[in-house]
């Protein structure tokens, strides 16, 4: 069973591409966050300013943080800085004296895991195990933890990799298979691991050298809060992954390492733009804008999902004004009183934000929080002001504003969205979407797919499996991945419209079911009676 769906619309540009190479950075980041948020926990718990630190705000001491930090004696206070010291200055000899947990995750895992994840993307398990050799050589090769050598060795390895396995495919002969296999990953890993340590690692030493100074330079000139002129128009033409993941995020982990926190992990993550600008809606916008403006607000707010504020921004573009002026009022703040976040946050929920603000002390926590506070207030203001000095006409005109705003957002992101589809579903009852047909085999494999294939896929994955059990169904298993890992397996495949004719092409032999709304789609209750009907039939 296939379903019929409209042609994928394929915008072309400088638009387009920098939302791919965004979403490659990010597909680089994104699995990676759970090992980013323990090393900040750890960090957060166990550096001298930790809550169980030497010099703990608190006044709270656990006894072993110097073995936990990595100190090599009995003072906690030089554990951190102690560690970092003899990295930087490659004193093998007491080395293994400051061993611990927060230097090394820093140094070596988290480069390492999102090389390897860079290398799967590129090329599958082989090319993960060859772009992780080669990183190594760019790690030790260094004195700061090398999260952009990670992000461009690792494809790099991976592709060459790629390459090379072309030149002898389908010549090897029959029973040789693993022995090239494997000599030629390792060889390739070792030469690349060479060139990374005396070449690569250098070179990105001095780009991350520049980016930082570049960072300190608009620090210095108190102009850190220009960035936001980029930032939200950014953001809501979803572009902003190329520079959150691709320079704030292993830019501020470097900041983070020195210091234990980074205002960079807040200029794009700040929830109060959004949340100023729906609250805006909330009171003076009109129409369904107006009535789904609430729950957007709780969703962005605490859910973290920042995209659900785009059509809002989308169907009044000058508010995109206050949207920058809340992101630079916060930016301001934070610049000016010395917020931070010890890791990112991601997503960026006021919870995430806590709990990655907390680790540096209550007076930062307070910081941060006054920061959104402000940053949603100007955006409020600004856009109350906006919305009201043109009530009337919206009145007149808001019929198709909002519904074209979501649309044009869906289309600025490229893939499914699970937020536009509840936003679509409150503004506007009943979904349009495809009809399911009679599937041929049985369904026991079903996949949401999506661009990245986290939030959105997951979203409708945990709704179709819910009503699999309250149907009583079992057997089914339903989960959610991004379209490029679409393997073939899968028996039916649930996308957005605009995003069918890739997964059918990645994945052609399966049954695709297209849907508009993620949320509340009528196709999943026609999946369900097809899944019964077939399981009646078959007893």
């Amino acid at each position: 069973m296939t379903t019929t769906s409209p042609a994928a619309t394929r915008s072309g540009g400088l638009r387009t591409g920098v939302q791919r190479f965004g979403t490659f950075l990010s597909g680089m980041i994104m699995p990676n966050i759970a090992a980013f948020i323990a090393w900040g926990f750890i960090t957060m718990l166990f550096i001298p300013a930790g809550f169980f630190g030497a010099d703990s705000p608190f006044g709270w001491h656990w006894a072993p943080v110097a073995e936990i930090i990595g100190g090599g004696g009995d003072s906690a206070a030089i554990g951190w800085n102690g560690a970092m010291t003899a990295i930087a200055e490659g004193d093998g000899g007491n080395f293994l004296a400051y061993v611990g947990l927060v230097g090394p995750m820093v140094t070596y895992l988290l480069p390492l895991l999102i090389a390897n994840t860079a290398g799967r993307m590129v090329y599958g398990e082989r090319g993960g195990v060859v772009a992780t050799i080669a990183t190594m050589g760019v790690i030790v090769g260094t004195n700061i933890p090398m999260f952009l050598g990670a992000m461009i060795m690792g494809p790099i390895a991976a592709w060459i990799t790629k390459q090379m396995d072309r030149l002898w495919d389908g010549k090897i002969r029959p029973g040789f298979e693993m022995l090239v296999n494997n000599f030629s990953a390792g060889i390739l890993g070792m030469i690349l691991a060479i060139v990374g340590f005396f070449a690569f690692g250098p070179v990105m030493l001095g780009v991350s050298a520049v980016l930082g100074a570049a960072v300190d330079w608009l620090v210095s000139l108190n102009l850190l809060p220009l960035v936001s002129i980029i930032v939200e128009p950014a953001k809501v033409l979803f572009l902003n992954n190329a520079i959150n993941h691709g320079v704030f995020t292993p830019l501020g982990i470097e900041q983070a390492t020195e210091t234990g926190k980074s205002i960079l992990f807040l200029i794009e993550a700040n929830p109060g733009p959004g949340i100023g600008l729906l609250l805006a809606f909330t009171f003076f916008g009109v129409g369904a804008a107006k009535a789904s403006a609430p729950g957007a607000a709780v969703i962005q707010f605490f859910g973290g999902i920042h995209e659900i504020y785009f059509p809002y921004a989308l169907s009044k573009p000058t508010t995109i004004l206050a949207l920058i002026a809340g992101g630079a009022a916060g930016v301001t703040t934070n610049m000016v009183l010395g917020g931070g976040l010890g890791f990112p946050a991601a997503p960026g929920s006021i919870i995430a934000v806590t709990a990655a603000a907390v680790g540096s002390g209550v007076g930062n926590l307070l910081v941060v929080y006054l920061s959104v506070v402000i940053a949603a207030a100007v955006t409020f203001l600004i856009t109350a002001v906006i919305l009201r000095s043109s009530r009337k006409r919206d009145l007149a005109a808001e019929g198709d504003t909002f519904g074209a705003a979501i649309a044009q957002t869906e289309a600025n992101k490229g893939k499914s969205s699970a937020a536009m589809d509840a936003l679509r579903a409150s503004s506007a009852s009943g979904g349009t979407g495809t009809a399911t047909a009679v599937a041929t085999t049985p369904i026991q494999n079903v996949v949401f797919a999506c661009d990245a294939g986290m939030g959105s896929s997951a979203m409708g994955a945990s709704v179709l499996r819910n009503k699999f059990k309250k149907a009583g169904i079992e057997g089914v298993t339903v989960t959610n991945q991004a379209i490029a890992n679409l393997d073939g397996t899968a028996d039916l495949v649930i996308t957005q419209q605009q995003l069918t004719d890739r997964a059918k092409a990645q994945s052609p032999n399966s049954v695709h079911v297209s849907v508009d709304n993620f949320m509340n789609a009528p196709q999943y209750e026609e999946v369900v009676e097809m899944v019964r009907e077939q399981r009646e039939s078959g007893e």
